[in-house]
């Protein structure tokens, strides 16, 4: 993309070393691929991507992660990851070991391996709460999506841009019991609606890929992976609003801990993930955006990855090949 000045604490970790960082998560997840535990996957595959982190000569600091330090052991918010702490270049990480974990206990479609990097403070330090999101694909006049407005509103607004009736536009929503009002109205338009179970990492960045057909991205999901999804439209291209929702009180005192003031904002793309920034996603299990991970006779086994840079705009597809160490 243009416009973005190009860092050069991100040129010192490398592109394909962030690849090899979620190839190491994908794997590991892979061993519980349709196995039905949950929480074994999710560990396999957090394991796995801390000791690749800790292998990269950086100092970098987990500003998304597992959750808080009393409720993950590993790849909390907080963490100090590298092999250069206090001498590399300082990076901030959000990552997601396994987005996806009960697609992949149940050997469902879109289980990723997610990982974004950008230069200190330019990651928001989102709590893990829920989150608003409307995102569509590059191509369309700046603005031309905004939370405060109704689905219908936005559908008519990228209808009119894109020069077609509302009846054509195609929307991904995550299949969830509180999105059943925001479905029948999509559906009152005759828009198409593409529920997915799981993984709206991947329901977000669809909207930037036309073999999908997907136009915009609504609904509420988690706010870590709303701050993954922006870093990759950021590379890519494509808008995205946030906003984050509280329950109760609680979640309200651990937006403020992390330095969140104003519980209503509705942030942009550029509030979520500024400046330069990597992002690569590396498939755990088939899916519209990468294949999964292929266990194969002799130990051998494949992975398909994709990185993004925001300076460059460059998408690299990473087609891998591994032996079983084990």
């Amino acid at each position: 993309m243009t416009g973005i000045a190009r860092s050069k604490t991100l040129d010192r970790v490398l592109v394909l070393e962030m690849v090899r960082v979620t190839e190491a998560a994908a794997i590991g997840a892979s061993k519980l691929i349709g196995r039905g535990d949950e929480k074994a996957a999710d560990a396999a595959a957090v394991e796995a991507m801390r000791a690749a982190l800790n292998e990269l000569a950086m100092d970098g600091t987990v500003v998304i992660g597992e959750g808080e330090r009393d409720e993950a052991p590993m790849l909390y918010i907080g963490e100090k990851v590298g092999s250069a702490i206090g001498t590399g270049p300082k990076i901030d990480i959000a990552l997601d070991p396994l987005e996806g974990t009960t697609i992949t206990a149940k050997a469902g479609p879109n289980a990723l391996a997610v990982l974004a990097v950008a230069d200190e403070g330019n990651l928001l330090n989102a709590p893990d709460v829920y989150m608003d999101k409307l995102a569509v694909g590059p191509g369309y006049p700046e603005g031309i999506i905004d939370l405060a407005k109704s689905p219908t509103e936005n559908v008519r607004a990228v209808a009119a841009a894109k020069g077609v009736e509302p009846h054509e536009i195609i929307v991904c929503v995550l299949d969830r019991p509180r999105h059943a009002d925001l479905i029948a109205e999509l559906r009152g338009l005759g828009c198409g609606v593409v529920l997915i179970g799981d993984g709206d990492v991947a329901g977000v960045i669809a909207v930037t890929d036309p073999e999908t057909t997907i136009d915009l991205y609504m609904g509420q999901g988690g706010a870590p992976e709303g701050v993954l999804a922006a870093a990759a439209l950021r590379c890519v291209g494509g808008q995205f609003n946030g906003r984050l929702v509280f329950r109760n009180e609680d979640e309200r005192a651990r937006a403020h801990k992390w330095g969140i003031e104003d519980l209503s904002k509705i942030y942009k793309l550029d509030e979520l993930a500024k400046g330069d920034c990597i992002f690569a996603a590396t498939g755990v299990t088939d899916g519209s955006l990468l294949d999964g991970v292929k266990r194969l006779a002799g130990g051998k086994m494949t992975t398909s990855s994709v990185v993004m840079r925001a300076s460059s705009g460059t998408v690299r597809w990473v087609q891998g090949e591994h032996r079983n160490k084990n």
